[in-house]
């Protein structure tokens, strides 16, 4: 029996990757306590992907409602599964700029702490397992603000002529900046994976996301802005971009492919890998390219506003260099580009969001 531990099983990344496991032959135990409809209300919650990956999964899945900051519920579960471990991925977070601050002792012990138990316990039941992190680019900080940028009309673009006009690197600094306090709890975790794996000789991987995206993705005002932006725009719900003239650019990977980088990885692992991972030069839009985006495949207008006021830490320009991992991992390839990505947004989600809006 092999054996995956997925935190965050009802979330987007996670619930994807839970299927794809599931499917390649493993018995995925699935941790997930639906702490996203505390972060972010009940139109968050992950109730709803849990119970779909129960009724499809059936046996294949056993689903813990552990909270990850309970060092005794985490070392009591790999105590039971041990060495039947194989696959460690950990996409449970607080994912949210915002929140953060609002509540910083519990977006560090979520982000930072529940990541030390989830590493500590694979160390003792389970050190031959691959520990794979979802990371995220925000432990550059604003750092990205500082590269020469040029207002174009519709997005904020790097000059053409500087090194990083595909894509900014791993080997960028994330010293000197702000990363908000979600991106220093990050920091905190991403480096702890890093040191478990040289410190310990243990296979584990920080992938460094872009926007994560997918039509799994339980979009909110705070987070996940894909899937937000397609179901304001479906249920005419009103939409605040806020700063950099809304011509922000963000990279967008869907979690298929995502996934599939995962898969890769875990089939040839390395100690202490980390990868920038994004939609790169293949996938990525800016706010308001994205809103035009919305409103063609809805055929409807947004309603939306601008905010001069940008969030604290905040980039204006992202897009992820794939270099190093396609380096390591050449056969990997995107497959979704953010048309693609928003019309199976909207596909698989605009009957669920037209029926919550009819009373």
């Amino acid at each position: 029996m092999s054996v995956a531990i997925i935190t965050g099983s009802a979330g987007l990344i996670g619930s994807e990757a839970t299927k794809f496991f599931a499917a390649e032959g493993f018995d995925v135990v699935g941790v997930d306590n639906d702490m996203r409809a505390r972060f972010f209300g009940a139109e968050a919650s992950t109730q709803w992907n849990r119970q779909r990956l129960q009724a499809q999964l059936g046996d294949r899945y056993k689903h813990e409602e552990i909270d990850i900051r309970d060092e005794d519920a985490v070392a009591s579960l790999f105590e039971r599964y041990q060495n039947d471990i194989a696959l460690v991925l950990h996409t449970a977070a607080q994912p949210s700029h915002d929140w953060a601050a609002r509540d910083p002792k519990t977006d560090f012990g979520v982000n930072a702490n529940g990541t030390l138990n989830l590493l500590e316990a694979t160390r003792q039941h389970a050190p031959e397992a691959v520990f794979i992190f979802t990371s995220t680019n925000k432990v550059y900080g604003d750092a990205p603000n500082r590269l020469p940028l040029v207002e174009q009309t519709t997005r904020w673009e790097i000059n053409a002529s500087h090194e990083y006009v595909d894509g900014i690197p791993e080997d960028f600094s994330i010293d000197q900046s702000m990363h908000s306090l979600f991106g220093a709890s990050k920091v905190a975790a991403d480096v702890l994976v890093q040191e478990y794996g040289r410190y310990f000789d243990m296979r584990t991987a920080c992938f460094r996301g872009g926007c994560l995206t997918g039509p799994s993705h339980s979009g909110t005002q705070l987070h996940g802005f894909l899937a937000y932006l397609m179901k304001c725009t479906v249920t005419g719900t009103p939409y605040t971009v806020f700063g950099y003239n809304g011509k922000q650019v963000r990279d967008n990977i869907h979690s298929a492919d995502l996934i599939s980088a995962f898969y890769a990885f875990f089939q040839n692992p390395k100690s202490a890998a980390v990868y920038n991972i994004g939609g790169g030069r293949y996938s990525n839009c800016s706010m308001i390219e994205a809103i035009g985006l919305c409103e063609q495949i809805t055929g409807r207008p947004m309603d939306w506003s601008y905010s001069e006021s940008n969030r604290a830490g905040d980039h204006i320009w992202w897009i992820s260099s794939l270099a190093r991992f396609r380096a390591d991992y050449p056969d990997w390839k995107l497959k979704y580009d953010v048309p693609e990505i928003l019309q199976e947004i909207y596909d698989a989600n605009v009957e669920r969001w037209v029926e919550a809006t009819v009373v």
